[in-house]
């Protein structure tokens, strides 16, 4: 018997933050912004389904206060095949790539989405250095989407980061991916 698993975005975030890595550290790959990989994984991609089209990125190492990683993942989802392609990029190679086991017809990423370092910026002004130093806290993930956490526009392509701390619930801050701008923020 087959049987495909479709899930909501907040389960796809979900899902994928469950194993995100922490800081960079030593040993890892040199530090690159998130769209240093991104051609390579959309050439792939392509050749993969020809529709293919990038609705999420994350980092798949540890990450810089710069807001780079040694590592970046690239999820594509074709309506051809119906389907969705992970690749992960690492000096300029891809490392890795799977075909995930459920179809997630998200939205695709806008071609002028910040990279990871303004954006990261922005976090960073706003709370999370302010987070970091009070509470011990680190930077241990970012991702890049649309359509899940903008408050008022529910289309919007957002970066979200996932700060942590020993001592206290962890802090997101949500960044408008075209404007810069953050536009949301929690503790828990």
């Amino acid at each position: 018997m087959s049987f495909e698993i479709r899930c909501t975005p907040i389960a796809l975030a979900g899902a994928l933050l469950v194993g995100a890595p922490g800081p960079a550290r030593p040993g890892d790959a040199p530090p690159v912004t998130a769209r240093s990989g991104e051609d390579l994984a959309r050439a792939a991609a392509e050749i993969w389904a020809a529709d293919a089209r990038l609705i999420y990125v994350e980092n798949d190492e540890g990450l810089t206060l710069g807001g780079s990683s040694g590592t970046w993942g690239y999820l594509f989802y074709s309506p051809s095949e119906d389907a969705c392609r992970a690749y992960s990029i690492r000096d300029d190679e891809i490392i890795h790539a799977e075909d995930l086991e459920f179809a997630f017809d998200a939205p695709p990423l806008p071609a002028t989405w910040i990279d990871s370092a303004a954006a990261l910026d922005a976090a960073e002004q706003s709370d999370g250095a302010q987070f970091r130093k009070e509470n011990g806290g680190t930077l241990r993930s970012m991702f890049l989407v649309r359509g899940l956490f903008h408050p008022s526009d529910p289309d919007a392509a957002t970066w979200a980061f996932v700060y942590g701390s020993p001592t206290v619930p962890g802090l997101w801050v949500i960044v408008d991916a075209e404007s810069g701008k953050v536009v949301r923020r929690w503790r828990g």
